[in-house]
C-alpha cells in the first residue's frame, strides 16, 4: 500500500469518524450541547474537504492506486452512515433517510462488485446523479450537526430539507444505476 498524502487524507477521514460519533455521546454535563453541535460539525467538515483534496490532489500528482480508489468510497460511506446514525440518535433526522441512504450504500457497492466480477463494472460507474446526491448529503449534515441558526439562517430547517432532497437522490441514483445493471442481471441471473 503506498503511502502519500492523498492516502493519508483518506486515512484521516477514516479516523476523523469515530470522533465526530464519540463527541456526541460525551455527557451535557462534560460538553454542552452547542459546544458538541459544533465540534462535530467542524470536525465532519475537516472530514469532507480531505474527501475533495484526496481524489483530486491523487489524479494531480498521479499517486492512485487501486487501493486507494477502493478505499476512499469506504471512508466516505462509513464518514456518513456514522453520521446518519448520530444524527437520527439525536432526533435531527428520520430513521427512514437513514434506513434510505445506507441501503443504497449497500446495494449499489454490491452491485458494483458482482457487476466487476462480471467483467460489466463500467455499466455502474459513477456519474453526475450520484455527485449530486452526494453533495446535497455533504450539505445537509452539517447543517443538521450544527443544528443552529447562523446568520439568521436556520441551519436546522435547511439541513431538513437537503436531507430530504439528498434522499430522493438516493432513491433516483439508485434506480438509475440498478436500471443500468438490468441487462446484465437479466442475463446473469
Amino acid at each position: 500500500m503506498p503511502m502519500n498524502l492523498p492516502m493519508l487524507l483518506t486515512w484521516v477521514r477514516i479516523v476523523l469518524i469515530p470522533l465526530v460519533v464519540g463527541i456526541f455521546l460525551v455527557s451535557d454535563e462534560t460538553l454542552s450541547v452547542q459546544n458538541k453541535n459544533l465540534m462535530g460539525t467542524v470536525v465532519f467538515v475537516l472530514a469532507a474537504v480531505t474527501d475533495a483534496f484526496d481524489g483530486y490532489l491523487a489524479r494531480r500528482w498521479n499517486q492512485t492506486s487501486s487501493f486507494g480508489a477502493f478505499l476512499d468510497p469506504v471512508a466516505d460511506k462509513l464518514m456518513v452512515s456514522a453520521t446518519l446514525i448520530v444524527l437520527v440518535y439525536l432526533g435531527r433526522a428520520h430513521p427512514i433517510i437513514a434506513l434510505v441512504i445506507i441501503g443504497r450504500e449497500i446495494t449499489i457497492s454490491a452491485l458494483r462488485e458482482w457487476m466487476a466480477s462480471i467483467g460489466a463494472r463500467g455499466s455502474v460507474a459513477v456519474n453526475s446523479l450520484g455527485k449530486f446526491k452526494t453533495i446535497a448529503q455533504m450539505v445537509a449534515i452539517p447543517m443538521l450537526l450544527f443544528d443552529d441558526t447562523l446568520l439568521f439562517i436556520d441551519m436546522r430547517l435547511l439541513g431538513d430539507v437537503l436531507i430530504w432532497v439528498a434522499a430522493a437522490l438516493t432513491v433516483w441514483s439508485m434506480c438509475y444505476y440498478l436500471s443500468k445493471a438490468w441487462p446484465s442481471i437479466k442475463d446473469k441471473a
